[in-house]
């Protein structure tokens, strides 16, 4: 996935409201930027952190930046972080289309944000006249705690531990389910839960895993101009 145009860089300056943040640019204007995760972004919003954004030119928007990426560093050299969680669907569709998903490879169609479950759309939905139906769930992952470890959840996430739930029903009717870890950060060699953060979560993760629900960790390669995927890294069951 390539970005329009260049991302722009600046100095982080706080995050706050979850959904923005104040960023320093380089010619010394300080604007609001929106920053698109929910989450806690736990370790990656520290004050004067190297943020990359980039930039909308719509009339309509409130606030024309968006955060997409920050530095981040665990000793072993800066490495760039995604943090936008509107990203990495439209990553695993491209690269499952373009065959570079092993585990996901040899379905006839693919369709995106299909309604199933209770209340529920599924992220992504590969179906075959041989091999049937496919549902996809994909996770953003941004956590690191240890060099060379990608790790989630970084908070408490019922909708996760539903996702998981409804995925095992889908298993139980006779499909495929298949858990997509997306890392977007290209500094991680292995992932793992956190278990200390939602042990929930992890929780209904080992159930879903017994019910037959596959699970995949995928690594990206990260720079201002481009997000790609670039491989799968060891999983670590709970």
């Amino acid at each position: 996935m390539r970005f329009a145009a260049p991302l722009i860089p600046g100095t982080l300056v706080q995050r706050y409201k979850r959904f923005l943040a104040d960023v320093r640019l380089a010619d010394g204007r300080t604007i609001t930027a929106t920053c698109p995760n929910t989450g806690s972004m736990l370790g990656l919003t520290a004050p004067g952190s190297r943020v990359w954004l980039s930039e909308s030119d719509s009339p309509t928007r409130k606030y024309r930046h968006t955060w997409e990426m920050v530095e981040a560093d665990l000793g072993k050299g800066p490495a760039l972080v995604g943090i936008n969680t509107g990203h990495p669907n439209k990553l695993v569709a491209e690269s499952i289309e373009a065959g570079r998903i092993a585990a996901l490879k040899g379905y006839a169609g693919l369709r995106r944000e299909v309604k199933y479950g209770v209340n529920s759309r599924i992220d992504i939905l590969l179906e075959d006249p041989a091999r049937g139906l496919c549902y996809v769930e994909i996770k953003n992952v941004h956590l690191s705690r240890k060099a060379g470890l990608a790790e989630f959840p970084d908070c408490v996430t019922e909708r996760g531990a539903k996702h998981l739930r409804e995925m095992s029903d889908m298993v139980r009717a006779g499909h495929r389910a298949v858990m997509v870890y997306l890392v977007q950060r290209g500094d991680t060699k292995r992932f793992a839960f956190c278990e200390d953060i939602d042990p929930g979560y992890v929780a209904a993760y080992r159930l879903a895993r017994a019910a037959g629900v596959e699970a995949i960790a995928v690594r990206c390669r990260m720079s201002p101009e481009e997000i790609a995927v670039d491989k799968a890294i060891p999983l670590a069951e709970p």
